[in-house]
């Protein structure tokens, strides 16, 4: 074996150790919190593969759409054929209706559905898509998503999508990811496109 080949043995026999570690002692079982935020590209995207994977595993899943109700969304046209359950608030984004006191009953009655999917034992994934909005929009109170949050059963998992999210769901989450961004297509005026953007 050459010398270089070595080197790379004794890296890859000394980084296989650390994460034999770590997976050894990860041993607690439970519904994760994961929070997808950022100002990039693709937090609902993550969110939706993550339910599919669950999906794929046999498990249920449960999708509440805060904001982007009245898009055609590809997501919901095929995860509902396979038994996801959707509840949209279908008001669009706040910055078209302008309408604080319309915007903020529909996001009750939106949340109010999270809040029973979230008592749901049967459901083992639950995406609550832009709910970080209605947080900074001040649409909803954050005690009381953090309180279904912490009573939600304990094998459920949920996620959590949109920018700027709250810093007292931040502490709660046990995976927080920030999608950053570099580039993006709008910028440079090119529109949103069926099947690739929504």
């Amino acid at each position: 074996m050459s010398e270089p080949e070595s080197k790379h043995k004794q890296r890859q026999q000394k980084l296989k150790a650390t994460v034999d570690a770590k997976i050894e002692a990860a041993q607690e079982e439970k519904g994760i919190l994961l929070v997808l935020t950022g100002n990039g590209k693709g937090k609902s995207t993550a969110g939706f593969g993550t339910v599919a994977r669950a999906i794929g595993h046999g498990k249920k899943a449960a999708v509440v759409q805060f904001i982007k109700g009245t898009w055609d969304c590809g997501e919901r046209n095929v995860l509902e054929k396979l038994g996801v359950e959707f509840h949209v608030m279908g008001t669009g984004f706040t910055w078209e209706t302008q309408d604080k006191e319309k915007d903020t009953a529909a996001a009750v009655t939106a949340w109010e559905a999270a809040e029973k999917l979230l008592t749901d034992e049967s459901i083992d994934c639950v995406l609550l898509d832009e709910l970080t909005y209605m947080l900074s929009y001040h649409y909803l109170d954050v005690e009381r998503v953090i309180t279904a949050l912490n009573h939600r059963p304990k094998m459920q998992h949920v996620i959590i999508t949109g920018r700027a999210c709250h810093r007292k769901i931040i502490e709660l989450a046990d995976t927080v990811s920030e999608v950053k961004p570099i580039k993006h297509a709008f910028e440079a005026g090119i529109k949103a496109q069926v099947g690739f953007d929504y």
